[in-house]
């Protein structure tokens, strides 16, 4: 009776540290790092910025493999599906998992539980844009304008849905303006008719939108973080004039519903040891986006808000994606 007990104990013991020494060794070969968008784009591009430091400080190589489709959904789908065991790991973003599930019921995954937070990587605000022929000079001339001309100003969004059409419907909610909406397919094919003045104001990624203003051909009023941002320094924040308003894309680490804990704080570590590094920082600027890090208890917490406020913003504004 004696011995059986001893093997039983052994054999515990042994199912106990498994899990650990198996932690231990993680990772044995390359990691790979879904985008659920096209190369090229915003998200490829500050992934592979990531990547290789990220694979310098976890000591394997992170390989980038885009998955684009259904704008974010079939990545993300494929991340969800993936095995737990910390190879396959997703850059998601707030249109990916904050947005996207609001708009869409039919999204084949559920962004909260079908996935583990690991770590928010960076945000990105839009800069706020106006024609040179606007009388408006600031943030507060603009809403002032808006409100003596209801319904007589436009606004030019990248689509239905997206996070420059919920940005600005936000903005008006938040400053008590009617401004009349006016999708095109991207934010870009906007511009000319923004330079023309056919269009009255323009929320717009800062790596697309501030070139043209330093071309002096637009103007830019503000930035929509919540305080002034060193990517644009010599612009104020929205909230100077719209308290509490804020509006950026998030860009974060997720892993499949049930990573250990182990490799969640693994490649969260790494994570933060690369968005610290100086040239991350740096080719991160020149995509208008600022390093984020902390905890995933802190990324799973700020997702669930901006949910929450997207969500409110969704159902008040009656937004659809027709």
């Amino acid at each position: 009776m004696k011995r059986r007990n001893l093997i039983f104990c052994a054999a515990a013991t042994g199912l106990l540290a498994a899990p650990n020494a198996w932690a231990q060794s993680y990772p044995s070969r390359p990691i790979r790092l879904l985008v659920p968008f096209p190369a090229g784009g915003a998200t490829d591009i500050l992934a592979r910025a990531l990547s290789q430091k990220l694979g310098e400080k976890i000591g394997q190589t992170v390989v980038v493999e885009n998955r684009p489709g259904a704008g974010g959904t079939i990545g993300s789908d494929a991340a969800a599906k993936a095995a737990p065991d910390g190879y396959t790991l997703l850059l998601a973003t707030s249109s990916t998992h904050a947005i996207g599930p609001t708009l869409n019921p039919r999204i084949p995954y559920q962004a909260e539980t079908d996935f583990t937070p690991i770590s928010q990587v960076a945000t990105s605000p839009n800069v706020v844009l106006v024609p040179l022929s606007s009388p408006a000079r600031t943030m507060r001339e603009l809403i002032e304008h808006a409100r003596r001309h209801p319904g007589q100003l436009n606004y030019a969004s990248s689509g239905n849905g997206t996070i420059i059409h919920l940005s600005t419907e936000y903005f008006k909610t938040e400053s008590g303006t009617f401004i009349v909406h006016i999708p095109y397919r991207g934010s870009a094919l906007a511009i000319p008719d923004l330079m023309s003045g056919k269009i009255d104001l323009l929320f717009d990624s800062l790596v697309t939108g501030l070139p043209h203003v330093r071309d002096g051909k637009l103007r830019a009023l503000g930035v929509t973080s919540l305080k002034r941002t060193a990517l644009a320094a010599d612009l104020p924040a929205v909230a100077e004039v719209v308290p509490g308003y804020e509006s950026t894309t998030w860009f974060g680490l997720y892993g499949p519903r049930g990573l250990p804990a182990d490799v969640t704080t693994r490649v969260n570590q790494a994570a933060n040891a690369a968005l610290a590094d100086a040239d991350v920082k740096e080719r991160f600027a020149r995509l208008g986006a600022e390093p984020a890090g902390g905890t995933p208890q802190a990324f799973a917490a700020m997702v669930r808000a901006d949910t929450a406020k997207w969500k409110k913003i969704i159902q008040d504004r009656k937004i659809t994606l027709e």
